[in-house]
């Protein structure tokens, strides 16, 4: 349907985003840290309860080098409990008015598909918006995006959390999942959104080996001229092929991350900051040294 006409302003929006007036330089990929506020993530669910706990996990994070906090009150885990808005806004708003009261430098990113939670974290501070549903769960998203001009990442899911692992059908995974951002794509550029970073959503209503041939042919997604988001960290596609539980992944994670970022990713979304920063460093090293000889 739609890419993108003009590459050099595609080759542009793909080396910065604008965050609260700074401009957020992407030519070196970057660390997002995870911070779920939900009883029942897959993984940290129930680990930040207290205060300090919140406060002392997101000091960690962006002192071992994450430049973005996802704070996440609405567990996307496949077949998660539906969370009404009342309590995903009672789980999210202390959290995050605590962390930018704390940390006021912080770029904070919301994990919602909530238009009304949008415009309430972005008006105590909030500098991104990370949906999971690219506008699909809620038809007043993408006009809320466009007024607030906050960047916006768009991911990849067919159906809904409770639904989605039986939507896993595809006749060309890759080719389908790229007309899906061109058409979100062209919908937002229409309303004038600048900012826009894609997801091709690991885990979501794919099976393990989409998820494989995802990973393995995410280069592809560059076509889009868009910063990509990869979200692999501790996941189900890294513990169930090697038969262990989100625990006891970190090498696995490590290692989907290296590929990411060989195939061109930008942004890692993670739960383990220390190691994502030292993956990158790596590969960024070998990728000078490699471009000298």
């Amino acid at each position: 349907m739609f890419i993108f006409t003009n590459m050099a302003n595609a080759e542009v929006s793909m080396k910065s985003i604008n965050c609260l007036g700074n401009l957020i330089d992407l030519t070196s990929p970057r660390v997002m840290g995870v911070l779920n506020l939900t009883p029942d993530s897959f993984y940290d669910g129930g680990k930040y309860k207290s205060d300090v706990q919140i406060l002392s996990q997101v000091e960690k994070m962006l002192l071992e080098g994450a430049t973005f906090i996802d704070l996440g009150a609405y567990s996307s885990r496949p077949g998660a409990s539906h969370v009404s808005l009342e309590e995903e806004r009672s789980r999210l708003l202390p959290a995050l008015k605590l962390i930018l009261k704390e940390f006021d430098k912080a770029l904070v990113s919301v994990d919602t598909f909530r238009s009304e939670i949008v415009r309430e974290s972005i008006a105590e501070g909030a500098a991104l918006i990370n949906d999971i549903s690219a506008g699909h769960l809620d038809p007043e998203m993408f006009q809320t995006i466009a007024q607030l001009q906050v960047p916006y990442i768009i991911m990849h899911m067919k159906g809904n959390p409770q639904n989605m692992t039986s939507q896993a059908q595809y006749e060309n995974l890759l080719k389908e999942i790229i007309y899906y951002f061109s058409e979100r794509v062209f919908e937002l550029r229409k309303l004038g959104v600048n900012d826009i970073i894609i997801d091709p959503g690991y885990g979501f209503s794919k099976t393990l080996d989409q998820n494989y041939e995802l990973l393995g042919k995410s280069e592809l997604l560059g076509n889009l001229g868009l910063p990509v988001l990869t979200g692999v960290s501790r996941k189900s596609m890294l513990y169930k092929l090697i038969g262990t539980g989100p625990e006891d992944v970190l090498a696995a994670t490590v290692a989907a991350h290296v590929i990411a970022l060989l195939k061109g990713t930008h942004i890692l979304r993670v739960h383990d900051v220390k190691e994502a920063i030292q993956a990158i460093q790596i590969v960024e090293k070998t990728k000078l040294e490699g471009g000298h000889g």
